[in-house]
């Protein structure tokens, strides 16, 4: 019987044969016993054979569907209990691979690596990525120290449960960090250096700088609906409020149309926000139960097969 690994790395890759060659020996080194998973997306380069060649299992797209659809074809396909995922260009060290799985013992559920200022690419990459994080500790109550990380170690059932949030775009870090504070989850960082890429990038600044602070947004009405309802309820409420008063100051007790169209908008978002709050609730309610469902199904798979 083929025996199961305990950990599995999952290395999303798109053209990237020339980083491959000197990146899978370095993981070989520091876990000789893990499992390699290359989800080659659509490379038109030699991604897949030289993953091949170095001993990892290849899960080939047959056209590029992104990022985050790389990630969740490699956590299905990944065997190991822990999952890793790291890119392939370079910049995320391997040899910080055992100190992102001693933090998974210290009792966290996720644990990423968390760049360093110094790592960033410029100072607009820079204030954007602050920008992300401020704004994700503050909807989630909890420090965020890089947001956007694809270089994290994992609980795979864990990870798993989350499948069907994850977008098939750069984003899928975003997401993932979002639904495990929603859940409770303990979430860890690890902060270190990263190299700059070997390579071209995939990501435009100007195209997906917008598209990750609207993310954040989507997934703060996922995450806690009314932390971004309640808000901007009130602001409608205040500014309805304040032209009630200048009416008041001016031509007498009278609603104006602004006035009351501000103050009825202050109810309108804020029972949108509530019952918003209460289909996330019942939504991740719903994905832990059909979680354990699955982990249940799994161990009785494992007992009928020994």
């Amino acid at each position: 019987m083929e025996t199961r690994p305990a950990l599995s790395i999952v290395i999303p890759a798109k053209n990237e044969a020339r980083n491959l060659q000197a990146l899978l020996p370095a993981i070989r080194e520091v876990r000789p016993d893990a499992e390699i998973v290359v989800v080659d997306d659509g490379s038109s380069d030699d991604t897949a054979e030289i993953a091949r060649t170095h001993g990892a299992r290849v899960v080939r797209h047959p056209y590029s569907m992104g990022n985050g659809a790389a990630v969740k074809t490699g956590a299905r396909a990944a065997r190991g209990e822990t999952l890793v995922f790291m890119d392939a260009d370079g910049q995320h060290p391997p040899a910080l691979i055992p100190r992102l799985l001693e933090m998974l013992e210290e009792g966290y559920e996720m644990v990423v690596g968390a760049r360093t200022a110094a790592s960033q690419a410029g100072k607009r990459r820079l204030a954007g990525n602050y920008l992300y994080n401020r704004l994700a500790s503050l909807i989630t109550g909890h420090r965020i120290l890089d947001l956007t990380s694809g270089f994290r170690a994992v609980r795979a059932e864990r990870f798993r449960e989350f499948l069907y949030l994850l977008p098939n775009g750069f984003s899928y870090p975003t997401t993932i960090t979002m639904a495990f504070f929603r859940s409770g989850y303990p979430v860890g960082y690890v902060p270190f250096h990263a190299p700059n890429r070997q390579g071209k990038s995939h990501i435009r600044l100007a195209r997906d700088g917008l598209r990750f602070l609207l993310i954040i947004f989507r997934i703060g009405t996922l995450y806690s609906p009314l932390k971004v309802f309640f808000p901007a309820s009130v602001l409608f409420f205040l500014g309805g409020l304040t032209l009630y008063v200048r009416a008041i100051l001016t031509s007498g007790p009278r609603f104006t149309n602004m006035s009351a169209m501000l103050l009825m908008s202050a109810i309108v978002v804020f029972l949108i926000g509530l019952v918003a709050e209460q289909i996330t609730t019942l939504m991740y309610a719903h994905a832990a139960q059909a979680s354990q469902g699955e982990n249940t199904h799994a161990l009785e798979r494992r007992r009928e097969s020994t």
